[in-house]
């Protein structure tokens, strides 16, 4: 039996999880999941460890994960979301950061122009290095003197690595976007990789672009892009962007992926949102989308697609949560997406 561990986390997490859940079993794929409710921002306050090596062991016993958010506002440093989110793409080595971005409706866009709102690509960011590595330090801390310093990481390994990936998730064409014009020794290494991936790849159209030239791009034409695929920061910046200009962060999902050895992480884009949890109105579509790239990653394509329809039809009935300009409930709106998923 195929056992999917499940993180549902802090604020909205355990909101957007429970309808998301709820579709995974209504698919029927007789799929078996490991909850492990306890991590989350409770118990690392109580105990300072934001995941154990037994946690650890229970996700690799896995054929994937899926994560609802972390994240709390009691908690004024990162230490306890890297403990969870960084923790798990370093250790399971997860490099491809996937983000989809679609419009699932016309009204979502806030594009005035209705030729250029149709986007539907591809962010694939390089998750393990660059300036989230970890990697820097300080000195004079809290004089006027202080000095910080964090380190961009680039190795030839990882960046070839996501480079190979992002052509062979490809319909028409990779872009890469970087800023070697000022970020030089890790653009020149991306470049160099940049022009070995293109020639291996002739059939595919490929582009480059500076980052601040791909974020107007993105803002103007979206329609322009299929995959875009760049380093961590980077990555993380412009896929928020691509998921405004498809109708939010709500509906925006990703998977961490390792592509060699089959190890996975789903969670949808948004955070915990703690202004809004508990009260009901979180966006679940976020949660359920990444199952359907989890149910994807198993193979079931033809399931994975249905979850997408049903959410297609959700948002074209307008039955939806509040930040898509509906009246639903989290919990109404998983069962629009199961009563969609049902009809013949």
């Amino acid at each position: 039996m195929t056992t999917i561990a499940v993180i549902p986390g802090d604020g909205i997490g355990p909101e957007v999880i429970g309808p998301a859940l709820d579709v995974l079993d209504a698919l029927g794929l007789g799929v078996r999941t490991d909850v492990l409710d306890h991590v989350n921002a409770e118990t690392y306050l109580r105990t300072g460890t934001a995941l154990t090596g037994a946690d650890l062991d229970r996700i690799r016993s896995s054929e994937a994960a899926l994560l609802g958010a972390v994240g709390d506002p009691r908690l004024s440093d990162t230490a306890y979301v890297r403990g969870v989110l960084t923790t798990l793409r370093l250790e399971l080595d997860l490099y491809v950061n996937y983000r989809p971005a679609r419009l699932w409706h016309d009204r979502l866009s806030p594009l005035r122009d209705p030729a250029r709102r149709a986007i539907d690509c591809v962010i694939v960011r390089e998750n393990t290095e660059g300036l989230y590595s970890g990697i820097g330090g300080g000195t004079r801390t809290g004089t006027p003197h202080e000095i910080a310093i964090d380190v961009d990481l680039s190795t030839r390994q990882g960046v070839a690595r996501v480079l190979e990936f992002a052509f062979s998730v490809a319909r028409r064409s990779v872009c890469l976007v970087d800023k070697a014009n000022a970020v030089r020794n890790g653009g020149q290494l991306w470049q160099r990789c940049w022009s070995e991936a293109v020639a291996r790849h002739p059939d595919v159209e490929a582009s480059h672009l500076y980052v601040d030239t791909a974020a107007l791009r993105l803002a103007t034409d979206p329609t322009a892009f299929d995959v875009i695929v760049t380093n961590n920061s980077y990555g993380d910046i412009l896929s928020d962007l691509t998921a405004a200009l498809a109708g939010g962060l709500g509906v925006a999902a990703s998977a961490n992926l390792n592509p060699v050895t089959g190890r996975a992480l789903f969670e949808p884009v948004h955070g915990s949102a703690p202004d809004i949890a508990g009260t009901g109105v979180a966006n679940p579509f976020g949660a359920i989308l990444s199952v359907a790239l989890l149910v994807e990653h198993l193979g079931r394509t033809e399931e994975a697609d249905a979850v997408r329809r049903a959410v297609a039809a959700a948002v074209a009935a307008g039955r939806v949560t509040p930040d898509l300009g509906g009246t639903l409930s989290t919990k109404e709106v998983g069962t629009v997406v199961l009563t969609e998923l049902r009809r013949p």
